[in-house]
């Protein structure tokens, strides 16, 4: 079985998963690459959500060699017979945990922002991962749930290796895999997305799913008569609704997309992440730089949008997804009220940027050279109010430590004040 990438593995793993909805579960994503996996299983399931961070402890002359692990809550599980058979003194020992529970803590706080742990006394609790190759982590994180009271513990995986998946049956109740395939080399073979998942996206996620009075379904967009797939989240106090138009290559599934995307709904702002081309279209590589017929998609499921909530609606686009942006935006009635382009391309919608009226932001990374002499030149053709912010040191993906962070910080700040009504 092939995962196009980590929301698709989520998904399919929480209809594998259907039957703990009555047992009110929680859902707990080991970090980084587990937690994208788990946060559509709970949402799925109508269960809270949280990272299991566990650190496991190395012998001192043998790191690789594990003799235990700790959780948050002063959780410890050891193995007494591998500190016996390794002769370590019970200083050293001490010196590994005291090391690993700073780094634990320090994670812990970083993934939360300060919100406390979900307690598990009396739970039933699902561990999720992204895929199990050797089986260490998973373990360790099983059995430090346990210690932390859970009552039922399941792991959920996508995938795993055969042997391991039969091992791991004997640290919980429940091992619940879709795929063991028997030529298992590595988790990431089995995905076509297999991409770094970023502390930015974990925190993201998190935030996304502590948010209570937020709404979030799947709809279906129409876009001038075609069907396409959305994800649209709308806080309960939406003050506005902003439109993702993503890049060539990718998806509404975008991870930078949808990383942004929870830092705008923790701000009140409402997201729609929708696919701009059908899977059939998607073969035919021309129709993903056929910027006229990406824009119509745009400007089309736009006027959906507008129809369905009555918000002021924004745009954000990435890469060729941020001309298409500009150039629906420059219709008379595209009803756009600001727009966002990262690492985009702003210069491909031509001459229509001399009609975008719409507040615009341009964000590009430092080290992306030629994208920022573009960006330049695309500004000077704007008729509107607009700023080039430079992201330093970032890439095209923005995928070094905090750049995305800077990049969802600009577009928060002016979407809100471009796009959200003043009180009264």
């Amino acid at each position: 079985m092939l995962f196009t990438d980590r929301t698709d593995a989520g998904r399919q793993l929480a209809e594998a998963l259907r039957h703990l909805e009555r047992r009110d579960p929680v859902v707990l994503g080991l970090p980084r690459g587990g937690v994208p996996v788990a946060y559509e299983v709970a949402r799925a399931l109508g269960a809270p959500l949280d990272v299991i961070v566990v650190r496991k402890l190395g012998v001192p002359y043998r790191p690789e060699l594990g003799f235990g692990a700790i959780g948050e809550g002063g959780a410890r599980v050891i193995s007494d017979e591998i500190v016996r058979h390794a002769g370590v003194r019970e200083k050293d020992l001490e010196a590994v945990e005291r090391a690993e529970e700073a780094e634990l803590l320090r994670r812990a706080q970083t993934y939360r922002e300060g919100r406390p742990r979900l307690p598990l006394e009396g739970r039933t609790v699902v561990v999720v991962d992204d895929g199990v190759a050797t089986g260490a982590t998973a373990r360790a994180a099983c059995q430090v749930v346990r210690a932390q009271g859970a009552s039922h513990v399941v792991l959920a995986v996508p995938v795993a290796s055969p042997d391991v998946a039969a091992r791991l049956r004997e640290d919980v109740d429940e091992v619940v895999c879709l795929s063991t395939p028997h030529f298992f080399s590595a988790v990431g073979e089995w995905y076509r997305d297999f991409s770094q998942t970023s502390d930015e996206e974990v925190v993201s996620l998190l935030a996304r799913a502590s948010t209570g009075t937020a709404t979030a379904e799947e709809v279906e967009v129409d876009a001038g008569g075609v069907p396409l797939a959305g994800d649209l989240v709308l806080p309960g106090d939406a003050g506005a609704v902003v439109v993702f138009a993503h890049g060539s290559g990718s998806s509404r599934l975008s991870p930078r997309n949808r990383a942004v995307a929870g830092v705008l709904n923790r701000a009140g702002l409402g997201t729609l992440l929708f696919d701009l081309l059908t899977p059939g279209e998607e073969v035919y590589r021309a129709n993903v730089f056929d910027i006229g017929l990406l824009a119509g998609r745009l400007a089309d499921t736009t006027a959906w949008l507008r129809h369905r909530v009555s918000l002021p609606v924004g745009s954000f686009g990435a890469s060729t997804g941020a001309a298409a942006a500009l150039r629906a935006a420059a219709a008379t009635d595209s009803g756009v009220g600001a727009v966002v382009s990262r690492g985009g391309r702003p210069d491909l919608a031509g001459a229509d940027l001399s009609g975008v009226r719409a507040p615009t932001l341009l964000v590009v990374g430092g080290a992306d050279t030629t994208v920022i002499d573009l960006n330049r030149q695309a500004q000077a053709a704007l008729h509107c109010e607009n700023r080039l912010e430079i992201v330093p040191g970032a890439t095209h993906l923005f995928e070094e430590p905090g750049a995305l962070d800077r990049v969802a910080e600009l577009a928060r700040d002016w979407f809100t004040t471009h796009l959200v009504r003043p009180a009264g």
